[in-house]
């Protein structure tokens, strides 16, 4: 009830509601950066671009229940414009302690490259499902689709990763217990 007359006031111009806004929702905002870029500064230039956006089009907001939502898809339509821009690959630390630390590396890196492979509809689901713990009706909430919608996305990017990865492996010829052979 709260956070709804402090949207309502800073839809209306109020700075110090908008900065209470974004109090709260800062740690949320920059965990879910650092989910898709790996990287500090990178998530926190997503963060402050979303807080500008958000401040510019506050306005624009028709449901003031919906701003987790609305915040969370400015996030990451600006992160994905961003990596757009960048055209990176955000590179992995490549430590060499033992062959099990090493294949889990790998396996890390083949699940990353699969990962941005897929659809960004796709790639969002991953993210909420597995890496922040979403459930199929919060997803829904936060993507603004049916739960049938999530479901839907979510089947297609698991059997899309399986694919992809069972791609790489057969193209490497071996599979990872040939490797440690």
């Amino acid at each position: 009830m709260k956070q709804v007359r402090l949207i309502k006031k800073a839809q209306k111009g109020n700075v110090p509601a908008f900065e209470k806004l974004m109090l709260m929702y800062q740690e949320r905002l920059y965990k879910t950066a650092f989910l898709y870029t790996r990287n500090k500064e990178d998530s926190l230039d997503a963060v402050q671009e979303t807080v500008f956006k958000a401040f510019k089009h506050l306005s624009g907001l028709k449901e003031p229940a919906y701003f987790s939502s609305w915040l969370t898809r400015i996030l990451i339509h600006t992160i994905f414009a961003m990596k757009k821009k960048q055209q990176d690959v955000v590179p992995f630390e490549q430590q060499h302690e033992s062959v099990e630390r090493h294949d889990f590396l790998e396996d890390k890196l083949d699940l990353k490259n699969a990962l941005e492979v897929l659809d960004e509809q796709y790639q969002v689901v991953i993210q909420l499902f597995y890496f922040q713990d979403y459930s199929i009706s919060m997803m829904s909430e936060q993507m603004g689709v049916p739960e049938g919608t999530v479901k839907t996305h979510l089947y297609r990017a698991r059997k899309l990763l399986k694919q992809t990865l069972e791609k790489e492996e057969s193209v490497d010829g071996t599979t990872r217990n040939e490797k440690a052979l």
